[in-house]
């Protein structure tokens, strides 16, 4: 099989969603997946579906045309801030979008009376992550405006964590957005139909015994996709952490391994020189780099180490005797590594578990409950 690929098994996938919609349905949150680290890839998001999401997110156009035109149904929501260049796309494609702007939202409202529909916006509160977001003092008011617009229907609000700050939310940031929730609908009379209250990093949060609020959605995809928590990187138990796995071809092997060795008798520049290491282990090297995932993300099995990488070229330190030219190499990926090596024109994605086993649930997986480990 050719190389690079990413093998993915879709099943795996679905039991990710099942065992987090699970567990948050019972706190009262519905999972909207998030496919954006897998390019809107349609099988990927059907597993997503049938593992029990509501619908699914995505921050590109590009991805989202992709899901339509390979025949999916279900709700998309534009998560990303429009651009005003693709509000016509917007309204044909979604139901509705995250908003943080009034002029954009003017322009959705316009392009769905000219398209004979309703869009559906979800304002965007800055909650602390300092990404996007309304400031919550001026809400009210800007809700207000857009409940105005024909075109449009103020579908709810939704804040983001954990994306610029890399801080996870707390639980006094939680209640303020659900009291947001309640203030907005006093000040403009509808009843929020969403309030979205983020993503994978908010799983901790929605799983601990408390209330939780108005918050009755939350955006998955990291964890779907790769069974840990984004902010601590820990494995959620009962998930699968290896869905998704990178393969590299070996291209070249050395029996004398070398490391580089940094030489500062010029000051000016910093020469990189090679040199034998005392160590048994064989230098290899592998057709991918940085071109083509986030090397700096990828993980390995025991016996192999990182030396350094390329725009297209990985080398490893391995003890492994089986890796000659032509052998096939195994890597697990972090979320930008996933993200990379997905959109990398020239790798593709090699399917399994395309249809959902006939087992029960609780037999898909490594055990039945969900808790950070």
């Amino acid at each position: 099989m050719k190389c690079p690929r990413i093998d993915v098994d879709l099943r795996k996938v679905r039991h990710n969603t099942w065992a987090i919609v699970e567990r948050l349905k019972v706190r009262g949150i519905g999972v909207t997946a998030v496919t954006k680290a897998v390019c809107g890839h349609p099988s990927i998001a059907r597993a997503m579906l049938d593992g029990g999401a509501a619908g699914l997110a995505e921050p590109r156009m590009s991805n989202v045309i992709r899901l339509r035109q390979a025949g999916m149904t279900c709700p998309v929501t534009l998560i990303r801030t429009p651009m005003l260049s693709q509000v016509d796309d917007v309204v044909y494609f979604c139901e509705a979008s995250y908003n943080t702007e009034l002029t954009v939202i003017a322009a959705l409202a316009a392009s769905a009376l000219k398209q004979n529909k309703v869009h559906g916006v979800i304002l965007m509160v800055e909650m602390g992550d300092g990404r996007e977001g309304i400031i919550p003092h001026s809400l009210g008011e800007i809700a207000q405006q857009v409940v105005a617009m024909p075109g449009v229907a103020l579908q709810g609000i939704g804040a983001n964590f954990a994306c610029l700050s890399n801080i996870a939310p707390t639980t006094q940031q939680m209640r303020d957005l659900s009291a947001l929730a309640t203030d907005v609908e006093g000040q403009c009379g509808p009843f929020l139909q969403t309030v979205s209250g983020g993503n994978s990093a908010n799983l901790p949060w929605a799983l601990e015994e408390r209330a939780t609020g108005r918050i009755n959605d939350l955006r998955i995809g990291e964890a779907i996709l790769l069974g840990v928590d984004p902010i601590t990187g820990d494995h959620i138990g009962g998930m699968f952490r290896d869905a998704f796995t990178l393969v590299a071809e070996v291209i070249e092997t050395n029996a004398k391994s070398m490391q580089p060795l940094l030489c500062h008798s010029d000051h000016s520049v910093a020469k990189i020189h090679l040199v034998p290491e005392t160590s048994k282990a064989t230098r290899i090297i592998l057709g991918i780099g940085h071109q083509d995932t986030d090397t700096a993300g990828l993980s390995m099995s025991q016996g192999n180490t990182f030396i350094g990488a390329t725009s297209d070229h990985l080398i490893i330190g391995t003890n492994d005797a089986r890796l000659c030219v032509g052998s096939e190499m195994r890597f697990q990926m972090n979320y930008s590594a996933l993200m990379r090596a997905m959109a990398a024109p020239d790798t593709r994605a090699n399917l399994s578990g395309d249809h959902p086993a006939p087992t029960k649930r609780g037999a898909q997986g490594p055990s039945s409950y969900l808790a950070l480990v």
